[in-house]
């Protein structure tokens, strides 16, 4: 392992929790590989993910972006890709903080490592492949989750305009927004041919 990152093909945990430390979601992932744009990781169609109370299979192949940063506080957001996604959806972007690559630990009921966490910040970037086109989304949460643990001021600052500008690149379609950029890690991660984890 370099830098932390597994080597590509490794299976794992990404592992997100909300800024009061409690569990949120665990996607079971492969490790692709690494481009100008930061970390692809790849779940296959098939693959789980689970958060306390609920658990969903993926029903079509995605591949998520972890970005580069050299910022103290970590990444700040993942974009995830789906090839065909039973909802049309063709981008999610969780805006997050202190998303890291680390050894956290083994998920005990998968038994994979998990080798990068973060703070999911509940605002999302979506784009749609049909009439619903690009939004951001769970702007409630946000509002309702900064009073309930009192995210700090500089934070919801920064999230804000991050939001605003992430929207405007999935719009334009810049790279990494681009369907381009995604399609060829959704290639590499469809060539892998990997079976389900339990």
């Amino acid at each position: 392992m370099s830098a932390n990152r597994p080597e590509p093909g490794t299976s794992m945990i990404f592992q997100w929790r909300k800024w009061d430390g409690s569990p949120h979601w665990a996607n079971q992932e492969v490790y692709l590989g690494s481009d100008r744009w930061g970390d692809w990781l790849g779940q296959p169609a098939g693959w789980r993910s689970s958060r306390p109370g609920r658990e969903f299979i993926a029903d079509s192949a995605d591949v998520t972006l972890i970005p580069r940063s050299d910022a103290e506080h970590g990444a700040d957001h993942a974009v995830t890709v789906h090839r065909r996604h039973s909802t049309a959806m063709r981008i999610y972007i969780d805006l997050g903080w202190e998303m890291r690559w680390e050894d956290a630990g083994i998920e005990p009921v998968t038994g994979l490592p998990i080798l990068a966490t973060g703070i999911d910040m509940d605002l999302d970037v979506v784009r749609r492949l049909d009439g619903r086109g690009t939004y951001v989304d769970d702007r409630d949460e946000w509002a309702e989750h900064s009073i309930r643990y009192g995210y700090p001021a500089d934070v919801m600052a920064h999230l804000e305009a991050l939001t605003e500008d992430l929207e405007n690149k999935v719009r334009a379609q810049v790279p990494p927004f681009d369907d381009a950029t995604a399609d060829l890690w959704l290639d590499r991660l469809e060539a892998l041919d990997l079976t389900p984890h339990n």
